[in-house]
């Protein structure tokens, strides 16, 4: 969608993007504070999490829960919450014509909550539900013990229920004072906001009653260990092996490295004729995989992820070996890479086709680290990548020798080990 964006900085020490899309019926509001798992005592993991739950429900305004989501949601508004490792987010969007109620109804629920005894107590058995269903997630599961074995913050859902019980309402109290003030509160809000509105708006977002406080709470170091095993975990109701394949840079890769690694991804596994996946498909020996690029503060992460028979395993890892061998020698054709780079394109066209579409464009990274995405060069950006830019950040990818590779299954161990030896020969 057309847009503009500007930062704004805001006297109470909070800043945000504001996206004007001109002609938008709807808005969107994502606030965002860095008070994630990774600011309290393992033990009480869950903190974040239940506050998250219980924070917007019943406040100084409209002390129900019930009453309070009635009132927010009577034109058809949404709202929801998400807690991670780093931060906690609350989001809501509404039509065009209630921007100013909704916004000021989450501000009042975010800086004003009660956070009620009885509401704590209906949320955790909420949360114990949520915790037990994400527990059955196979890849998850993986994905998190992998996290944890490469020295990464993180626990598994199992983890995380048999500590839930560690955490009392005043935990939770404590948490929202000691990591809700304003210098620590950052923000993306989209739709037509017209100079009027942004005046409304700013005022609005200044009148939140927070404290100031000092400064953002800075991310966590976390760089990963290098391994000399792979990860198994031993699951027999599993038929399939789930598996992750992670391989790891220490330190972030520069804006034309991730461009390049996240062209090289789609080259690789995104589409159905794509190097790994479209061959492992036309050889009938997995259905799907999953991959992509993520960074945290200190590291560069590349993976690759997947469902496969025991029987196919050995033949899939084959693949992996063959076609990024290829890439690490430069054996890439340009024709290939120029149907990468329109599949692209037309990707992140679609991306875009709406509001908040638009605003998730631009929030993961200024709430990760401050950066403001240049929407628009995005597709000259794909277009400049080169063969030789895919081929350096690929090996550099591989050069330090820092991976992992997690299995879960019935496979047993064995199998395991020999999927390892097999694949080791990329680093």
């Amino acid at each position: 969608m057309k847009h503009t964006v500007a930062e704004v900085k805001l006297k109470n020490g909070a800043k945000g993007l504001v996206i004007h899309v001109p002609d938008a019926s709807v808005m969107t509001y994502d606030i965002n504070f860095r008070a994630g798992e990774y600011l309290v005592k393992p033990d009480k993991w869950e903190v974040p999490h239940l506050m998250e739950h219980v924070l917007l429900g019943a406040n100084e305004l409209i002390p129900k829960a019930r009453d309070f989501h009635a009132e927010l949601e009577k034109n058809g508004a949404y709202s929801n919450a998400s807690t991670g490792v780093y931060d906690v987010t609350y989001e809501a969007e509404c039509a065009e014509f209630e921007w100013l109620r909704v916004l000021e109804l989450m501000l009042i629920a975010i800086a004003k909550p009660l956070f009620l005894e009885d509401e704590f107590n209906a949320e955790f058995g909420n949360v114990q539900e949520e915790m037990t269903a994400r527990a059955n997630n196979h890849f998850r599961r993986l994905s998190l013990e992998m996290r944890k074995a490469i020295g990464f913050i993180a626990k598994t859902d199992n983890e995380r229920l048999k500590l839930m019980h560690n955490v009392t309402v005043d935990n939770v109290r404590e948490h929202h004072k000691r990591t809700h003030f304003t210098s620590n509160m950052r923000f993306v809000v989209a739709g037509n906001f017209t100079p009027g509105r942004m005046k409304a708006l700013k005022s609005c977002l200044e009148s939140i009653e927070l404290p100031r406080g000092t400064k953002r709470f800075p991310l966590p170091a976390e760089k990963p260990k290098i391994l000399d095993k792979p990860l198994y975990v031993s699951n027999d109701t599993v038929e399939n092996l789930y598996f992750y394949i992670d391989t790891f840079k220490r330190s972030r890769l520069t804006e034309s490295e991730a461009d390049a690694l996240n062209l090289l991804n789609t080259y690789l596994t995104e589409t159905l004729y794509s190097k790994i996946l479209g061959t492992a498909r036309e050889r009938g020996l997995l259905y799907d995989m999953n991959s992509g690029l993520s960074q945290t503060k200190d590291a560069s992460n590349w993976w690759f992820g997947a469902q496969v028979s025991e029987k196919n395993s050995k033949a899939l890892a084959d693949i992996f070996i063959s076609e990024l061998s290829k890439v690490c020698r430069a054996d890439l054709k340009q024709d290939d890479i120029d149907a990468t780079k329109q599949y692209a394109l037309g990707r992140f066209q679609r991306s875009a086709q709406t509001v908040g579409g638009t605003a998730n464009g631009y929030s993961n990274r200024y709430f990760f680290d401050g950066v403001i995405e240049d929407y628009y060069r995005i597709p000259e950006r794909i277009k400049d990548v080169t063969k030789e830019e895919m081929v350096k950040v690929a090996n550099m990818m591989f050069d330090e020798r820092v991976w992992i590779l997690g299995v879960l299954g019935n496979c047993g161990q064995d199998l395991v080990n020999d999927l390892y030896k097999q694949l080791s020969v990329l680093w």
